[in-house]
């Protein structure tokens, strides 16, 4: 049946049902309910440009991926927990890939100017971050995956980097460590600079002085943290313990670690953030990997349903979390060699 006929036998307006169906926040309580279990009860699903022309939405949410850095194991856990909770709720995904930020920014133009979505997720924000503002222009709600320090009054969810690194780095140093290096993401990225501040933290409280040349930045690919391992070892003063920002960094750090005939947990110890991957356990790795725990598959189940309550008409300041982050010991770490 259409929506008319829906509507009729409900004895409702079809703004009305389609309003319920959406979950906008001016029906009553009672007459969604008595609508949803309508729909279920006759297997009615809405069609989606009928909906979109009582409701004005398209039924879809963007995103934006910039350069093949933003394609890995991180993006497809993000975009399951995103996608899997959306698709609950009838929303499509529109994706789309641009090779700069002046051309990210040329797509929320289009985006917003097509009225093709109704909302859009944020992610890898900058200190300094100019989306803000040009969502803000352009009115298109958004959810930042991440924070930023640019002024605005938006939806967030992040974790708690700082106090992540911090705490690794504190039980590192408790172990009698004072040479520990930072595999850490581009400068520039909040989650980057949070991350280093909770290390210098740690390391400010026990008075050691952070030695630049343990400090190693780029994407968190097994390559990467292979490369920057190495340099970290050709120093004649080589590091006891290593902070990888990524297992995927972790993975290459290991590597070079056995290319160099040492043990992990024995001649270094090691911590790696961990974004709980389906088919990558660090309880599965020789030695079992000492991890700072979050999953960004929730992450991303929780960004969904932080937009949906957004186009639902919850306030942008009602939906900002920060994640704690868990730190799970294992045999990756040690106190320092004699």
């Amino acid at each position: 049946m259409n929506l008319k006929e829906f509507a009729g036998q409900l004895g409702l307006s079809q703004t009305t049902v389609s309003r319920a169906l959406s979950g906008y926040p001016e029906v009553k309580k009672t007459t969604r309910e008595r609508v949803l279990k309508a729909a279920a009860e006759l297997g009615y699903r809405p069609n989606t440009s009928a909906l979109g022309l009582a409701t004005g939405r398209v039924g879809t949410i963007g995103i934006v991926f910039r350069g093949g850095g933003d394609f890995g194991p991180h993006t497809s856990e993000f975009m399951g927990g995103l996608g899997s909770r959306l698709q609950q709720a009838d929303v499509d995904i529109l994706l789309s890939t641009v090779d700069t930020r002046e051309a990210e920014l040329s797509t929320y133009r289009r985006l917003a100017a097509s009225k093709r979505v109704d909302a859009v997720i944020l992610h890898s924000p900058a200190v300094d971050d100019p989306r803000i503002a040009l969502l803000a222009e352009l009115r298109l709600p958004f959810v930042l995956h991440g924070r930023t320090g640019t002024a605005g009054d938006f939806a967030f969810l992040d974790i708690d980097n700082f106090g992540a690194i911090r705490q690794a780095t504190e039980l590192l140093t408790a172990l009698g460590h004072r040479r520990i290096a930072l595999v850490n993401g581009h400068r520039g990225y909040t989650f980057t600079e949070h991350r280093q501040d909770g290390y210098a933290a740690a390391l400010g409280s026990r008075g050691i002085d952070i030695d630049p040349n343990l400090l190693g930045n780029g994407d968190f690919t097994d390559e990467m943290g292979f490369r920057l391992m190495q340099g970290f070892l050709a120093q004649e003063d080589r590091p006891t313990a290593v902070l990888a920002g990524s297992m995927m960094s972790a993975l290459g750090a290991m590597r070079a670690i056995r290319s160099a005939g040492m043990t992990v947990g024995e001649h270094i110890s090691l911590i790696a953030h961990d974004d709980v991957f389906p088919y990558l356990s660090p309880e599965n790795l020789i030695p079992t990997l000492t991890t700072t725990r979050s999953s960004i598959r929730a992450a991303g189940t929780r960004i969904a349903e932080m937009a949906l309550d957004l186009l639902q008409g919850t306030p942008a300041a009602d939906l900002r979390q920060v994640w704690q982050v868990e730190l799970v010991m294992r045999s990756s770490t040690a106190p320092p060699p004699n």
